[in-house]
């Protein structure tokens, strides 16, 4: 028999998106599926709106859960993984849509590999510009990534994408690792899935597109202020901590250069999101605090040039560090 399958849709201020979403998942080829809608407490209409395609579509399996108070996205997938019977969970976000062979294909995948996780391609669309590109690329040339070390490596080189939906997941692994999302963090597809590849030992790949993204003015990817850089400095400090508790020297430096590269990153990502001073320093305090490279690293050729000057140009005094970047900044 085919494994059962969890849907996971998180509703919240999504009234014009969440029928094509939810026809999205009615259309599926596969059908041993079940859909957990979780009502994040939404103010609008979504809510009604889901209710009469429910009605509508009797056949199919939706289970919807309200949440007792607004709890965020993060709680509320986490409200999804607790309800979840599937063999595995696949996370659908309730503005975008996937397509009608895509839970088929990628369990088909998944049951031949036996992997953990599976990752589909996803589209990324912006209707109002009228244009479809891929932001989120399977770089790897490889199929199937084996082995917890080879894992982290292409994790750490973005061979693949950190994004949470469009992942199809085995939920004995999932509880086996208690890999959850963190309350009340915006930016948790980046903790999540860096926690995730720490314990993955095999994943694959199928080249196929399976996830239509939609860019809107809501979307959260264009929507970014304090409480998200906030949210960078607590991923950052989790990655720390990963990087201190970690024994496996070979994946101990690749964490390390995952840091690096994620504190320069949202650094330069603060400050073209909000310019403004007092945010960024605070950022860069916080983040001074944390592991940067040895002087026996800077000696060391397993870290790049690039990502020695990025460690060096982020340590600096922050009197000296906020005038440095200023001025390559603005240039």
């Amino acid at each position: 028999m085919s494994p059962l399958v969890t849907i996971v849709i998180p509703v919240y201020k999504v009234e014009q998106f969440i029928e094509r979403c939810l026809q999205s998942v009615v259309n599926q080829t596969y059908k041993n599926i079940e859909c957990i809608l979780v009502n994040d407490v939404t103010p609008d209409s979504s809510m009604e709106i889901a209710e009469r395609f429910i009605q509508k579509n009797p056949e199919f399996n939706f289970i919807v859960f309200n949440q007792p108070t607004n709890q965020g996205l993060s709680m509320a997938r986490n409200a999804g993984m607790y309800l979840a019977k599937g063999k595995y969970i696949y996370f659908l976000d309730s503005d975008d849509e996937i397509t009608d062979y895509a839970i088929d294909h990628l369990v088909k995948l998944a049951e031949e590999t036996n992997a953990e996780m599976v990752l589909g391609q996803s589209v990324c669309i912006n209707e109002e510009e009228n244009w479809k590109r891929n932001y989120f690329p399977i770089k790897t040339e490889k199929n199937i990534l084996e082995g917890n070390k080879e894992i982290v490596k292409n994790f750490v080189k973005g061979q693949y994408p950190v994004m949470a939906c469009d992942k199809l997941v085995r939920m004995d692994f999932l509880m086996k690792n208690k890999l959850y999302f963190v309350k009340d963090l915006f930016s948790q597809d980046v903790l999540w899935s860096f926690q995730s590849m720490l314990k993955f030992e095999k994943i694959a790949f199928l080249r196929e597109d399976t996830y239509l993204y939609y860019f809107h003015g809501a979307s959260i990817i264009h929507n970014r202020g304090e409480k998200h850089f906030g949210n960078w400095i607590t991923i950052a400090s989790c990655m720390d901590k990963a990087y201190r508790e970690e024994k496996d020297v070979y994946n101990k430096k690749l964490i390390l250069e995952y840091l690096v590269d994620f504190k320069a990153m949202t650094l330069e990502m603060n400050w073209k999101a909000q310019k403004n001073e007092q945010l960024w320093k605070r950022s860069y305090i916080a983040y001074n605090q944390m592991k940067s490279l040895s002087v026996t690293d800077y000696l060391s050729p397993d870290y790049s040039k690039k990502l020695k000057k990025q460690d060096l140009f982020y340590r600096l005094p922050l009197f000296i560090g906020y005038k440095f970047f200023r001025w390559r900044f603005d240039r």
